[in-house]
């Protein structure tokens, strides 16, 4: 028999304490947390606040409808938990936690066989005046949740301000806009939404469509200040001031590892706890997992901070594992994310185009729209697919999606991701068996597609540019140094070359071997179709007739439009 003690009670300290007790029955454990709610779907909590989901309990519960609380693991689980219950120290060497009773200040020490630090990650404030007002919340956890919903319902407030524009901010910006419709605004100091996370490109679709929906977004700008007596008023930025009723800091969030740094175990410098495959911290009768740890990157073999509530939940079973004398291990991750967003859905597995860069990779990014179903089935979609590889190698360090919220770009970027460890290239994903039906598919799938076009892209084949390069040579065009070659049939560009008859011209990719004589020798050339296919395959014609300055809109005007740009 063992005494196992386990430092949190949300994510990871119920999944390690289960699966131990299966294992080992008759040994005990005890769970403390600081807070009174334990074991609940944290992630979730956007979807509290919007309304989708109605009651605090719903995160709380099982999917057999019971709560998850002290009661429930005691009698269902046989698992002791301490709720109110502050870890103030860990004394290794007797193995022993002090831990406080918060409502009365009583302190006691635990003592343990094995450890489990679940400590999960704090939230972190802009080190601003009025970071503290009444007010302003950082959706750390469930109370403060119920806090929002309450101020929110009360009818008090008619305009709130996300700072920062990650996924926690975007998601509470949407459950505010969306469901109360309170004018909402988002505040980013970097240029674009999903930093880190996404590329550029998809960013910018994901901008439009939140400007779509009523959010303002402001970019580039950074938080000086909050201003009210005892309740938030006003946000001021470096560019201006937005009245605020209500404030979302959503700014990140950093390791809570205090209390392992004060017991003397080994951090990375980014104060994230070290740990091994088996989740074992420097000292081997300590193990740590969620959101408190760093895990290796499993594309650039370096430590990286990973929280995520399902990566704590898989790890709990590996600790429970190995407390119980198993050998599991958790080798590391890759970093993979969804999120939806209003009416879309935006995902990544891996490394984005700037960080690949950042991390020393000599990388570039190619980009496909297609249907997410075979062309000829009558209910489809269109998904938006990037693809980031090696050049030299070809090997693919990420992918990312955005596509409507049906499940087809989840699973191609699901698809991708549970391979990126393994250290694909573009031809596995030029080859990647995939399920083929009409109703679900396309007989070429679109990630087959977009592995064949990094091929090409690399070979040098296709020439391509991104939306943000296709706007620069526009807003340029009257230098006259570029046409804009029109590769679809007459009825979709007839307009542009009405409108724009010295910079925009049209000849239909299947007619472009008899009309050659039309196209300038001593010009920069963008070729566009509605998605990029009919052009690349313009280029090539021109490459066999020697024309080479010529670039494929990548995503054609299916991204132009995405991107909101109206010609």
């Amino acid at each position: 028999m063992q005494s196992i003690v386990i430092i949190g009670a949300v994510a990871l300290g119920p999944k390690a304490a289960c699966r131990f007790k299966r294992l080992e029955p008759k040994s005990k454990v005890t769970m403390i947390d600081q807070s009174d709610l334990i074991s609940y779907g944290g992630c979730g909590i956007p979807y509290f606040v919007s309304g989708d989901v109605s009651d605090p309990d719903q995160l709380q519960s099982t999917s057999f409808h019971m709560i998850r609380d002290r009661k429930f693991f005691m009698e269902a689980k046989d698992i002791e938990v301490l709720t109110d219950t502050r870890a103030l120290s860990i004394d290794r060497k007797e193995k022993k936690v002090l831990v406080q009773h918060l409502p009365d200040g009583k302190e006691d020490t635990l003592s343990y066989d094995r450890l489990v630090l679940a400590t999960g990650s704090r939230p972190k404030r802009l080190p601003v005046p009025g970071a503290m007002l009444e007010g302003v919340y950082t959706v750390s956890n469930l109370n403060e949740a119920v806090a929002i919903k309450k101020a929110v319902a009360g009818g008090t407030v008619e305009r709130a301000v996300v700072i920062g524009a990650g996924a926690i901010g975007l998601e509470m910006a949407e459950a505010l806009s969306d469901l109360w419709g309170i004018e909402t605004s988002v505040v980013e100091v970097a240029d674009q939404i999903l930093p880190g996370i996404i590329g550029f490109n998809m960013a910018r679709m994901g901008q439009h469509h939140l400007k779509e929906k009523g959010v303002s977004l402001f970019l580039r700008e950074k938080v000086l200040g909050l201003k009210g007596e005892r309740h938030v008023e006003k946000v001021v930025t470096d560019k201006r001031v937005l009245d605020a009723d209500l404030v979302i800091m959503a700014v990140g969030v950093e390791p809570n590892s205090d209390l392992a740094g004060d017991a003397g175990l080994e951090l990375t410098p980014e104060g994230a706890i070290v740990v091994n495959e088996r989740m074992e911290t420097s000292d081997p009768a300590i193990y740590a997992g969620g959101d408190c740890v760093a895990l290796t990157d499993l594309i650039t073999g370096k430590p990286a901070y990973f929280p995520s509530g399902s990566m704590a939940n898989r790890q709990g079973r590996v600790i429970g594992t190995n407390l119980a004398g198993g050998d599991a291990r958790f080798e590391g991750a890759v970093g993979t994310f969804v999120m939806k967003l209003f009416d879309i859905s935006l995902a990544s597995a891996g490394m984005s185009l700037k960080r690949a860069q950042q991390n020393g990779f000599n990388a570039l990014s190619v980009f496909v729209v297609q249907f997410d179903r075979a062309h000829f089935y009558p209910d489809k979609d269109l998904v938006y697919l990037e693809l980031v590889v090696e050049k030299g190698t070809g090997r693919v360090l990420g992918v990312q999606g955005l596509g409507s919220m049906e499940m087809g770009m989840f699973a191609r970027v699901s698809a991708v991701a549970a391979i990126l460890k393994d250290r694909p290239t573009t031809s596995d994903i030029s080859n990647l068996e995939l399920p083929y039906a009409p109703p679900f598919s396309s007989a070429m799938d679109v990630l087959n597609a977009l592995g064949n076009t990094a091929e090409n892209t690399l070979q040098g084949k296709n020439r391509v540019i991104d939306a943000d390069r296709f706007v620069d040579w526009w807003l340029e065009r009257d230098s006259g140094d570029t046409l804009f070659l029109d590769c679809r049939g007459w009825g979709n560009a007839q307009y542009f070359v009405e409108k724009y008859p010295e910079h925009w011209k049209s000849i239909p990719q299947d007619e472009l071997r008899a009309r050659m004589e039309e196209v300038p020798k001593d010009k920069r050339t963008v070729l566009i179709c509605n998605t990029g296919v009919r052009s690349y395959e313009a280029q090539i014609t021109l490459d066999q007739m020697g024309i080479r300055d010529t670039y494929n809109l990548q995503g054609g005007v299916a991204a132009l439009k995405k991107w909101g740009l109206d010609l």
